[in-house]
């Protein structure tokens, strides 16, 4: 029965998100782990709670992150151990969790479940984007609800950890109102009161939706050109086929040209297959591209910094050129969050893995620089930048007006990772109420309005480039201003449970 629910649990959760198209199974994919949390405190035993939790946060995350192997043999053979020390790593997250649930419940059974569970659910969902080098905060529950954008426009109030514990809520009392019995854990005169309760914070949230989607002023800002140019991952780096990978790069630009009259050109991540520094003639390329035709660039690429020993830090970086083709008073962004292992090798000095090929030697970035265009001022994220909420909302309060994601997911292959990828722009769109732009190397390329909805999508691996019109907003969200107020209160609220049981503990040996 236990080991069923750990994979009923895992299936539940991995359906909620893209690809699948079941946004709503949400209020129901933790319900496996919350009957597992109540059999464990029915056997009076933390011990199992801690065994069961980990089994649970290992398995569920292993099928929702299943690409990562195929993710991570583009790069070394040994994806499983990256892929198995990952998914372990949620695993005693969620072990902890379990553990400190029951623990309080046995200690403390005053305390409901549906509010010590949803608090440090969340606050282990802010742990794990907290964790250092090895921060990987990949779809939280929030997340789950991105197909379902109506019912997370109270984002810009909450943040997506807000609808993080709204989910985990409505799951502990669905669980709570389904069970017969006595006790806690359910009873019978008070189910249809609990059902009640979940379907009216349901409309609460659509009635908020509606009428932010009718309501919020949104205005268009001009047309982005998204290049897709689907290089294949070792492809791209061959140093015999690197000038014919920037020049199709300019032709997929110069196809643009002839269809639109463009506000801004954005090739995708590590576009440019080299630095400008070796081949200065694809600098000054880009240079006249940009000049010749009035259209800012911005483009991804790979940048170095010299210091005085000959030594230097390289960076996935992005270039932004002006429309008279100067990029010289810009600075570079290099990219802030780093691919655990593959970018950056953990905790430790990139230097001393600069001349091992994909294997974490590079260096970290600093400065949020807002680039300035006809359009407005925009800030960029990196990749996997876009699962990082703090990002988003500080290129907002610094008066970013919308932001460009350049990415390249050709390495996630024909698996649910691309999907999964492009879901977090929804909660960071609504989150900020900006408009972003994204320009995949091998899809999912498309822009994303203040209201969290893509549009002109393009698909997976295939070459193209297409003309889109940018929408956003001029709204400073309470979200914005406040930060993670509601990771922030679940973490404090969890800190002070394990104080509860401390001050327990001493008193029992006191």
């Amino acid at each position: 029965m236990r080991a069923g629910l750990v994979v009923a649990g895992a299936v539940a959760l991995a359906l909620s998100y893209p690809p699948f198209h079941f946004p709503l199974l949400g209020v129901l994919a933790v319900a496996p782990a919350v009957l597992l949390l109540r059999w464990c405190e029915g056997e009076r035993s933390p011990q199992l709670a801690l065994r069961w939790g980990f089994w649970y946060g290992f398995v569920a995350q292993g099928v929702v992150l299943y690409w990562l192997v195929v993710a991570l043999w583009h790069f070394t053979p040994l994806s499983a151990l990256g892929y198995l020390a990952t998914i372990a790593v949620y695993g005693l997250w969620y072990a902890a969790l379990f553990w400190l649930v029951v623990k309080l419940r046995l200690e403390r059974p005053q305390l409901p479940v549906w509010l010590v569970l949803p608090l440090a659910w969340t606050a282990v969902d802010w742990a794990i984007g907290h964790q250092g080098d090895i921060r990987f905060p990949w779809l939280g529950l929030g997340t789950s609800l991105a197909g379902a954008p109506v019912l997370v426009q109270w984002a810009d109030l909450a943040g997506t950890r807000g609808v993080t514990l709204w989910l985990v809520w409505c799951n502990v009392m669905l669980v709570e109102a389904l069970i017969e019995g006595r006790g806690a854990w359910g009873r019978g005169g008070v189910g249809v009161g609990r059902i009640g309760a979940v379907l009216g914070t349901v409309l609460l949230a659509l009635g908020y939706g509606t009428w932010r989607m009718r309501t919020l002023p949104v205005r268009d800002v001009g047309v982005v050109g998204l290049v897709q140019p689907n290089e294949g991952y070792r492809e791209k780096w061959d140093s015999l086929r690197q000038d014919s990978v920037f020049g199709r790069l300019l032709g997929l630009s110069e196809r643009l040209r002839t269809a639109a009259r463009l506000d801004l050109l954005i090739w995708p991540e590590a576009a440019v297959p080299g630095y400008f520094i070796d081949h200065p003639e694809w600098d000054a390329a880009v240079a006249r591209r940009a000049r010749e035709t009035g259209t800012p660039i911005l483009t991804g690429g790979l940048d170095a910094a010299f210091h005085d020993d000959r030594s230097y830090d390289y960076y996935n970086s992005a270039f932004f050129y002006d429309a008279t083709g100067n990029r010289a008073p810009y600075p570079v962004y290099h990219k802030h969050y780093l691919v655990p292992i593959v970018e950056r090798v953990p905790f430790l000095n990139p230097r001393w893995f600069g001349n091992l090929k994909w294997f974490g030697g590079f260096g970290k970035g600093r400065g949020l620089p807002l680039y300035p265009t006809a359009l407005g001022r925009f800030g960029v994220l990196i990749c996997y930048e876009s699962v990082f909420e703090d990002l988003a909302r500080a290129y907002r309060r610094g008066g970013a007006d919308f932001l460009v994601n350049v990415t390249n997911d050709a390495w996630y292959g024909r698996t649910a990772g691309p999907y999964q990828h492009a879901a977090h722009l929804v909660l960071r769109a609504v989150e900020t109420r900006m408009g972003i732009a994204r320009a995949a190397n091998s899809g999912i390329s498309g822009t994303v309005d203040p209201l969290g909805r893509y549009h002109d999508t393009t698909g997976l691996e295939v070459e193209t480039a297409i003309a889109a019109t940018l929408r956003t907003s001029d709204v400073t969200t309470l979200y914005v201003r406040l930060g993670d107020w509601v990771g922030t209160m679940c973490v404090l609220a969890t800190l002070g449970f394990a104080g509860l049981l401390a001050a327990q503990n001493w008193k029992r040996h006191a």
